[in-house]
């Protein structure tokens, strides 16, 4: 079965056409019939988030291109859409009691996140730098809605306009880095870039910094982390737990792509970078996340580590690297959604809390919520059996076997140090005085913890479906 239009396919971007056709549905229905069907947009955009999965998985087999080979499906796309799908998805999930409130019925944010989400599934997909960039706005430009959605919030205002103002500067300058690689290869697609990129030129490797400078600031990577701690604080929570989810699996995916099929002759150019970027976001994250109060904050320094430790496998530049920036990523959006769904529950008399001393005695409180958080607090800090270890291991096994021992190294101990900030929190959970009980827990925020809570602790019992999937969406990079 074949769709065309204009002389080309649309069968590779069906999942894209489906998710983009329900939006514009729900955007319809939102304007005629009022806020007063936030809850039926937001259940809808979550049953449209699903089905697009559903049409990705669909797809038949093996690699497809259309648009004049600037839109590539292989199974690397296909495993992060998956992914990037699932957790859009389970942000809108975790959104609903921020959603009912009458002050915040929204019914935009639903869709402005079905949006968000096309413009990822795009950039999963990027063969060249336009349709690369063309993914990277229309994800971006969603997200710096959705980051001032509570409009009587000045912090939340704050947060949108921040991340507002970084985002341009850091676009126009991964424009400029693709302006000078078209300038000095002649062409925008990656294949075409890898073809002539054979010798490193003091103009490409300009080009590759600018490039790599802006997808660094995207996955929010130090020295472009400066947006992350104020825009995770000042966002609602529920925004928070998506900004930490699946942007970073769209960004961390086309990084992955543009560095290991447009500059594959070039490799120890980018590889000093990405050593540099992961040493760095390693160090600072696990540094400077001890001393903050906020969990939110302490979050965003952990995503920044997290997003370092990503790049470890990465920086290998082996296929046995890019399957380990995948499990990672994987593993990281299931633990990170399993946090948040917590720190959500976290309510007393209905106002919700966000300093790391409110959650004393929690373990006394809500011994079942303490306990979930508790392991994947040590799950996020690499503790084995659980699936943070394993993500951890694969990531440093690619760079052991590409011989970056020093890289290797820096990041075990920069694990160690980051399990000081996590068990902080455990002990504050279980060896301090209760401060009150928390409200009653939010029946979906109970069962995105015990899916996540379940994965995270039980992966090492049968981690071959996973394992299994991400080593064939490596392969077909290669």
């Amino acid at each position: 079965m074949s769709f065309q239009a204009a002389g080309y396919s649309l069968t590779p971007a069906l999942p894209e056409l489906v998710l983009t056709v329900s939006a514009m549905v729900l955007l319809m229905l939102g304007a005629f019939r009022g806020e007063k069907i936030t809850g039926l947009v937001t259940a809808l955009a979550v049953a449209m988030l699903v089905v697009t999965g559903l049409v990705v998985l669909w797809l038949p087999a093996g690699k497809l291109t259309t648009f004049g080979g600037s839109f590539i499906v292989d199974d690397f796309a296909r495993f992060l859409k998956v992914l990037a799908l699932t957790g859009s998805a389970v942000a809108l999930i975790l959104s609903r009691g921020f959603l009912e409130e009458p002050s915040r019925r929204i019914f935009e944010y639903a869709i402005l996140i079905m949006l968000s989400t096309v413009g990822m599934m795009i950039l999963i997909s990027a063969a060249d730098l336009i349709t690369l960039y063309l993914g990277l706005e229309l994800m971006s430009l969603a997200l710096y809605v959705v980051a001032s959605s509570h409009r009587d919030d000045a912090k939340s205002t704050e947060a949108g306009l921040k991340y507002f103002v970084l985002g341009a500067l850091s676009s126009g300058m991964l424009l400029y880095g693709a302006s000078l690689i078209y300038g000095f290869t002649g062409t925008v697609s990656f294949a075409g870039i890898a073809a002539a990129a054979k010798e490193p030129t003091t103009g490409l490797v300009f080009g590759l910094v600018f490039l790599l400078a802006g997808l660094c600031f995207k996955i929010s990577a130090v020295p472009f982390h400066m947006w992350t701690p104020d825009v995770y604080e000042g966002a609602p929570t529920p925004v928070t737990a998506f900004f930490a989810s699946a942007p970073k699996v769209a960004a961390l995916a086309v990084f992955t792509r543009v560095a290991l099929t447009a500059f594959p002759g070039i490799t120890s150019q980018w590889q000093q970078i990405v050593v540099f970027v992961a040493i760095a976001s390693m160090v600072l994250g696990s540094f400077a996340a001890i001393g903050q109060k906020n969990i939110k904050r302490l979050m965003a320094y952990s995503s920044i580590g997290h997003m370092g430790f990503a790049l470890v496998g990465l920086a290998a530049g082996t296929q046995e690297g890019a399957q380990g920036v995948l499990v990672y990523i994987a593993i990281y959006v299931a633990m990170t959604l399993g946090t948040f769904s917590v720190i959500l529950a976290m309510k007393r008399n209905g106002q919700p809390v966000e300093t790391i001393s409110d959650f004393a005695g929690l373990s006394r409180t809500n011994p079942l919520l303490a306990f979930f958080l508790a392991m994947l607090l040590f799950s996020l800090a690499g503790i084995p059996p659980l699936a943070g270890f394993f993500a951890k291991f694969y990531v440093f096994l690619a760079a052991i076997k590409a011989g970056l021992f020093t890289l290797a190294v820096i990041g075990v101990v920069a694990s160690v140090i980051g399990a000081f900030y996590y068990l902080t929190i455990i002990k504050v959970m279980y060896f301090d005085e209760p401060k009150g009980a928390v409200d009653p827990v939010r029946t979906e925020l109970r069962t995105v913890l015990a899916v996540a809570g379940g994965f995270n602790m039980l992966f090492f019992i049968y981690p071959a479906p996973l394992i299994t999937a991400a080593t064939a969406a490596a392969k077909s990079l290669f």
